[in-house]
């Protein structure tokens, strides 16, 4: 057995353990479902039985892998012709929500005494595809370490908190519209796990026009990157530029999702893809939330002080509130 395999086995191990048992549990309340089961149970063990350093690969393994196949998987479930009931008025919403959301962020940061790059990477994290975003926007922008790790923390805590409140605040405002409850999981929501997780705690169709509108930000990191680094060298001088290996401009899961998705668009796939790639995506999704779970570690949320916080809170309410805001005028119902 390999050194790697040996290294991720006893966190998968676990959080697949408590996917099955969120399973079984799920078909006795299906009102709460397996998805919502699989985060809580995790949450509740990650935060007293399970909190060994051992784990913590093969947890991290399952919340970042097992989330991106979930999301090629789906592209086997997805067709152009579905992109399409996103429309015109979807498109301009993502496009209006990273905006305003990248220069509160921006604005917000500053105003509080962050840096410019700290801030630049907060605004970065929030609008597009939180730790992914900022692992790219990083190295663009010659950022200091330590400043990429707290900003990284930061997006995580506020994507977790929005993650177990906006569903319902959702369903609260939009009852069970599902293309207004899309837009706002998909479009305020950090990262591509929490899209997932969070649209997952109102039923498995949201998590499909949800991740329409996360894939449209995703896009555009690429834009972004370009436009922070152009802002970063006008303020500073020139970047030094730093050797690295190619990289694509968008996250492969994301590429291998569009592939399929034009795959499954124009050429008529045999049932067996479509009900295959639901059910690999079902399991993966359901095992990665369990890992969320447990590895969300409330100390944090204390750890990193009232400054922080206040950052996180603040540009969570733009956020919120922008994205409702939006919704309602542009009519996404």
């Amino acid at each position: 057995m390999s050194t790697w395999i040996k290294k991720i086995l006893p966190g998968f191990s676990l959080s697949l353990i408590v996917a099955i048992v969120a399973k079984f549990l799920g078909t006795l309340v299906p009102s709460l479902g397996a998805a919502t089961i699989a985060i809580l149970l995790g949450i509740l063990l990650g935060n007293t039985f399970f909190k060994q350093p051992a784990l913590q690969t093969g947890t991290k393994f399952s919340e970042s892998r097992l989330l991106e196949y979930s999301v090629v998987m789906l592209g086997f479930t997805v067709t152009f012709q579905t992109i399409q009931k996103m429309g015109i008025n979807g498109l301009i919403f993502v496009l209006l929500m990273m905006t305003i959301v990248i220069i509160s962020a921006y604005l917000i940061g500053r105003r509080l005494g962050f840096s410019e790059k700290m801030s630049l990477m907060f605004a970065g994290g929030n609008a597009v595809c939180g730790s992914s975003a900022i692992g790219a926007i990083a190295p663009a922008i010659d950022a200091d370490d330590e400043e990429k790790g707290q900003t990284i923390t930061l997006v995580n805590l506020l994507g977790t908190v929005m993650m177990l409140t906006l569903p319902f605040l959702g369903m609260a405002i939009f009852g069970s519209n599902l293309l207004a409850n899309s837009a706002l999981l998909g479009g305020t929501l950090q990262s591509v796990a929490q899209v997932v997780a969070g649209s997952s705690l109102i039923n498995s169709e949201t998590v499909q026009f949800a991740m329409l509108f996360k894939i449209t930000r995703i896009i555009l990191l690429v834009v972004v990157v370009y436009i922070f680094e152009q802002k970063v060298k006008k303020s500073t001088g020139i970047i030094k530029q730093k050797q690295s290996e190619f990289k694509l401009p968008i996250p492969w899961y994301v590429l291998l999702f569009l592939i399929f998705c034009l795959l499954n668009s124009t050429i008529n796939l045999p049932e067996f893809f479509n009900t295959t790639a639901h059910f690999l995506s079902s399991w993966f999704e359901t095992i990665a939330l369990a890992a969320i779970g447990l590895r969300l570690d409330f100390r944090k949320f204390i750890k990193e002080g009232p400054r922080f916080l206040l950052y996180g809170v603040s540009v969570g309410a733009v956020q919120t509130v922008t994205a409702i805001i939006l919704i309602i005028l542009l009519r996404i119902r």
